[in-house]
């Protein structure tokens, strides 16, 4: 375990070094410094006072805390994959397990410790995949834990769809790795039953030359905690994270992202869009880049923009970037949260449009930036309409 804590020792004939005991109570900032273990012990049960969980509810993922093992069966998956992908299971020291995962809370050691054999996705070297890798991830009722890897290896090229429904209170870990040269997208899809939780870390390393295109999509569900962390290891890749979320009364949806730019001349690129109705409706989002000292040549850029469309949703939105070099090409981020823009329903009604249709037109305009960055057009329209649904449903409401 690396922590980030240190004690008073400093002491001599009972004197305590000032200093020394500033470090030991100051509390870990940056997300580079937190502590990592794959023993849940390491972990405290969180309190909501840490400051990753400050802003979530953490009573309500209590379930997600307890070191028991699931029952069996309460998740039942199924893969629906092109022949070339080959599928494996890993035990814990299973080469590539634990290749570059490494725990940050207390669910994710959870996650890791009660997943016994975990499955592998690989996509063989310069294979080219002409359909989606799909998982179906179908929640009975109870607790389930999962680790699962995800890998391209050099040159190849393919995406990955994890789709999330019924319910269940899943604690669920993602590892991917991105070979020299390879270019992967991997989308989580949410769309749980209304009582379901889901605490889900995925950690991806993005090799030389690589890609990654990372999307979060969240509707369902009562809490939905989706933590995607990205380290741009090698010289050349790029990383793109993209989420969009639709918040209801009563639910919880958040996503703390982290982007490591740790290699030469590396791409980053941030945009989260979320949308939120109705009386207690709340989403959060935290957005860290780092971009580290051997970083030069860096492009980065994180973008949260949030649409609040009823009285009492709250959108929580923090962006944080920290620069270790000043060779680089550009950096930046940005946050916005706030309501329909006047005009825009101005213009729209000043045309004959009603204001219900005016304000669905805006939505899906705004939300729709992150559904085409998807690139599968099944999936583009199936979101589509779900936000049609949701928009309707709060209409009605």
């Amino acid at each position: 375990m690396t922590t980030a804590t240190t004690t008073p020792a400093d002491s001599v004939a009972g004197h305590i070094d000032p200093a020394a005991l500033v470090a030991s109570i100051v509390p870990v900032q940056t997300r580079s410094e937190r502590a990592t273990s794959f023993d849940p012990a390491d972990f405290g049960t969180p309190t909501g006072r840490e400051v990753n969980w400050k802003l979530s509810p953490v009573d309500r993922l209590a379930p997600l805390f307890v070191d028991e093992a699931g029952p069996t069966g309460v998740m039942h998956v199924e893969v629906d994959a092109p022949a070339e992908v080959e599928q494996l299971r890993l035990a814990a020291g299973d080469a590539p397990r634990g290749e570059h995962f490494r725990p940050e809370d207390l669910i994710a050691a959870l996650a890791w410790t009660h997943e016994s054999e975990a499955p592998l996705l690989r996509i063989p070297a310069n294979v080219e995949l002409d359909e989606p890798v799909v998982v179906r991830l179908t929640g009975t009722g109870g607790l389930a834990h999962a680790h699962v890897v995800i890998e391209a290896q050099p040159n190849s090229r393919g995406t990955v769809v994890l789709r999330h429904e019924g319910t269940a209170q899943h604690a669920q870990n993602v590892e991917i790795l991105v070979r020299d040269g390879a270019d992967l997208t991997v989308v989580s899809v949410q769309k749980w039953d209304d009582d379901a939780i889901h605490a889900s870390a995925h950690q991806a390393r993005v090799d030389r030359d690589a890609k990654l295109t990372h999307v979060v999509v969240s509707f369902g569900g009562g809490v939905v905690r989706v933590n995607p962390s990205v380290e741009l290891s090698g010289a050349g890749s790029e990383g793109r994270l993209y989420g969009l979320s639709f918040a209801d009364a009563g639910q919880h949806l958040e996503s703390q992202v982290y982007l490591h730019h740790k290699g030469p001349h590396t791409v980053g690129d941030v945009l989260y869009k979320g949308a939120l109705q109705g009386r207690s409706a709340r989403s959060v989002w935290i957005g860290d880049v780092l971009i580290g000292p051997d970083a030069t040549g860096t492009d980065s850029y994180e973008a949260n923009r949030n649409l609040v469309l009823t009285d009492g949703a709250r959108a929580d939105s923090i962006p944080n970037l920290e620069i270790e070099t000043g060779d680089i090409q550009g950096a930046g981020h940005a946050s916005a949260t706030g309501r329909f823009d006047d005009e825009q329903l101005f213009y729209l009604q000043a045309r004959g449009i009603a204001e219900d249709e005016a304000r669905r037109l805006v939505v899906l305009g705004f939300l729709s930036e992150i559904v085409q960055r998807i690139g599968i057009p099944e999936l583009e329209t199936e979101l589509t309409e779900a936000i049609e649904r949701e928009l309707a449903e709060g209409a009605a409401a």
